[in-house]
């Protein structure tokens, strides 16, 4: 079995800064993609940012700028820190993970169980 589990989540004021990790745990072989995706109340799951093994990051328009994704390959770990938070910023955040649990193995998509962000004064 593979398990995403993240942690970082909270309360925190408008300006404020937090950090969301995502360890991946289980029989994994490697790990292409890590990602973390947000879902407010009434929205559609959107991308926040995506890191590929090699360091390449993608970022969604709304918080390029502000958010930075970083991953330690050695732990399976994907990082989230969100500094200049607003209150649109409040949703479920998701860790999501592109991964072969053995060597010939298809790539198979894993999900978090979501970790509520919540911005306000």
């Amino acid at each position: 079995q593979v398990q995403l589990v993240e942690s970082g989540g909270g309360l925190v004021q408008p300006g404020g800064s937090l950090r969301l990790s995502c360890a991946a745990s289980g029989s994994i072989f490697s790990i292409s993609v890590m990602g973390w995706y947000r879902q407010a109340p009434g929205k559609q799951r959107e991308l926040v940012a995506s890191i590929t093994s090699g360091g390449s990051t993608n970022y969604g328009d709304s918080v390029k700028g502000r958010f930075t994704i970083s991953r330690d390959n050695a732990k399976n770990t994907v990082y989230l820190q969100m500094n200049s938070l607003k209150p649109e910023d409040t949703a479920v955040y998701y860790c999501n993970a592109d991964l072969r649990r053995w060597v010939l193995a298809g790539t198979s998509n894993y999900w978090g169980q979501g970790t509520q962000v919540t911005v306000s004064a």
